[in-house]
Protein backbone atom coordinates (compact mmCIF):
# COMPACT_ATOMS: atom_id res chain seq x y z
CA UNK A 1 0.00 0.00 0.00
CA UNK A 2 1.06 3.63 -0.78
CA UNK A 3 2.29 5.86 1.81
CA UNK A 4 -0.23 8.74 2.36
CA UNK A 5 1.67 12.26 2.55
CA UNK A 6 0.54 15.69 2.56
CA UNK A 7 2.69 18.48 1.70
CA UNK A 8 1.20 22.47 2.54
CA UNK A 9 3.20 23.60 -0.48
CA UNK A 10 4.14 27.23 -1.72
CA UNK A 11 5.48 26.45 -5.38
CA UNK A 12 7.90 29.95 -5.00
CA UNK A 13 9.59 28.98 -2.16
CA UNK A 14 12.90 26.88 -2.86
CA UNK A 15 12.81 25.20 0.67
CA UNK A 16 9.37 23.38 -0.34
CA UNK A 17 10.28 22.97 -3.60
CA UNK A 18 13.34 20.82 -2.29
CA UNK A 19 10.91 18.96 0.25
CA UNK A 20 8.39 17.92 -2.40
CA UNK A 21 11.13 16.83 -5.24
CA UNK A 22 12.63 14.87 -2.13
CA UNK A 23 9.49 12.96 -1.35
CA UNK A 24 9.35 12.25 -4.98
CA UNK A 25 12.53 10.79 -5.36
CA UNK A 26 11.74 8.43 -2.45
CA UNK A 27 9.20 7.18 -4.72
CA UNK A 28 5.78 8.73 -3.34
CA UNK A 29 3.22 11.13 -4.91
CA UNK A 30 1.96 13.03 -1.94
CA UNK A 31 -1.15 15.00 -1.77
CA UNK A 32 -0.08 18.56 -2.49
CA UNK A 33 -2.04 21.22 -0.87
CA UNK A 34 -1.03 24.55 -2.20
CA UNK A 35 -2.15 26.39 0.89
CA UNK A 36 -2.36 29.78 -0.28
CA UNK A 37 -5.01 29.06 -2.75
CA UNK A 38 -6.75 26.50 -0.37
CA UNK A 39 -5.44 27.75 3.42
CA UNK A 40 -6.56 25.35 5.96
CA UNK A 41 -9.40 26.00 8.31
CA UNK A 42 -8.92 26.96 11.50
CA UNK A 43 -9.51 23.60 12.93
CA UNK A 44 -7.20 22.38 10.52
CA UNK A 45 -4.41 24.57 11.62
CA UNK A 46 -4.52 24.32 15.36
CA UNK A 47 -4.24 20.30 14.65
CA UNK A 48 -1.46 21.05 12.60
CA UNK A 49 0.11 23.04 15.58
CA UNK A 50 -1.01 20.74 18.23
CA UNK A 51 0.66 17.84 16.06
CA UNK A 52 3.86 19.49 15.09
CA UNK A 53 4.30 20.51 18.63
CA UNK A 54 4.85 24.50 17.71
CA UNK A 55 3.09 27.36 19.22
CA UNK A 56 1.30 29.67 16.59
CA UNK A 57 4.45 32.32 16.66
CA UNK A 58 6.79 29.50 15.86
CA UNK A 59 5.11 28.95 12.67
CA UNK A 60 4.57 32.37 11.76
CA UNK A 61 6.73 33.73 9.05
CA UNK A 62 7.97 37.02 9.78
CA UNK A 63 9.17 38.22 6.61
CA UNK A 64 6.09 39.12 4.98
CA UNK A 65 4.24 42.62 4.89
CA UNK A 66 1.43 40.85 6.44
CA UNK A 67 3.73 40.27 9.64
CA UNK A 68 3.69 44.24 10.30
CA UNK A 69 0.08 44.97 8.64
CA UNK A 70 -1.60 43.25 11.84
CA UNK A 71 0.77 44.03 14.28
CA UNK A 72 1.91 40.50 15.10
CA UNK A 73 5.53 41.74 16.36
CA UNK A 74 3.75 42.71 19.88
CA UNK A 75 4.68 40.54 22.61
CA UNK A 76 0.57 40.91 23.72
CA UNK A 77 -0.61 39.35 20.73
CA UNK A 78 -2.13 35.74 21.88
CA UNK A 79 -1.77 32.64 19.51
CA UNK A 80 -5.11 32.43 18.87
CA UNK A 81 -5.16 36.37 17.23
CA UNK A 82 -1.93 35.27 15.37
CA UNK A 83 -3.79 31.57 14.22
CA UNK A 84 -6.62 34.48 12.90
CA UNK A 85 -4.31 36.85 11.07
CA UNK A 86 -2.83 33.06 9.12
CA UNK A 87 -6.24 31.90 8.25
CA UNK A 88 -6.75 35.74 7.13
CA UNK A 89 -3.35 35.75 5.12
CA UNK A 90 -2.07 32.69 4.81
CA UNK A 91 1.36 33.88 3.55
CA UNK A 92 2.06 34.09 7.36
CA UNK A 93 2.02 30.42 7.57
CA UNK A 94 5.47 28.85 7.08
CA UNK A 95 6.35 26.59 4.95
CA UNK A 96 6.58 23.73 4.18
CA UNK A 97 4.44 21.26 6.42
CA UNK A 98 4.32 18.09 5.74
CA UNK A 99 2.22 15.21 7.53
CA UNK A 100 3.18 11.35 7.15
CA UNK A 101 2.13 8.49 8.87
CA UNK A 102 5.13 9.31 11.02
CA UNK A 103 3.76 13.29 12.18
CA UNK A 104 3.60 16.43 11.22
CA UNK A 105 6.59 18.76 10.41
CA UNK A 106 7.69 22.11 9.58
CA UNK A 107 10.46 20.99 7.39
CA UNK A 108 12.86 23.68 7.53
CA UNK A 109 15.75 22.82 6.36
CA UNK A 110 14.33 20.79 3.94
CA UNK A 111 16.06 17.61 5.01
CA UNK A 112 13.74 17.56 7.96
CA UNK A 113 11.63 15.84 5.82
CA UNK A 114 14.14 12.88 6.48
CA UNK A 115 13.52 12.59 9.82
CA UNK A 116 9.46 11.76 9.16
CA UNK A 117 9.16 10.27 5.63
CA UNK A 118 7.48 6.37 5.94
CA UNK A 119 10.59 5.33 3.39
CA UNK A 120 14.38 5.83 3.47
CA UNK A 121 15.68 7.72 1.26
CA UNK A 122 18.17 5.51 -0.91
CA UNK A 123 19.87 7.22 -3.23
CA UNK A 124 21.46 10.36 -2.55
CA UNK A 125 19.68 13.89 -3.48
CA UNK A 126 20.30 16.87 -5.50
CA UNK A 127 18.83 20.14 -4.16
CA UNK A 128 18.33 22.95 -6.24
CA UNK A 129 21.41 25.21 -5.40
CA UNK A 130 23.10 21.81 -6.11
CA UNK A 131 23.60 20.91 -2.36
CA UNK A 132 24.16 16.95 -1.78
CA UNK A 133 21.95 15.27 0.67
CA UNK A 134 23.29 12.06 1.52
CA UNK A 135 21.26 9.12 1.37
CA UNK A 136 20.62 7.34 4.75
Amino acid sequence: MMEKVRIYHNPNCGTSRNVLAIIRHCGIEPEIIYYLKTPPSRMELVELLLEMKLSARELLRTDVPAYEKFNLESSSVTDEEMIDAMIQDPILINRPIVVTSKGAKLCRPCEEILTILPVKMEKDFVKEDGQIIQSL
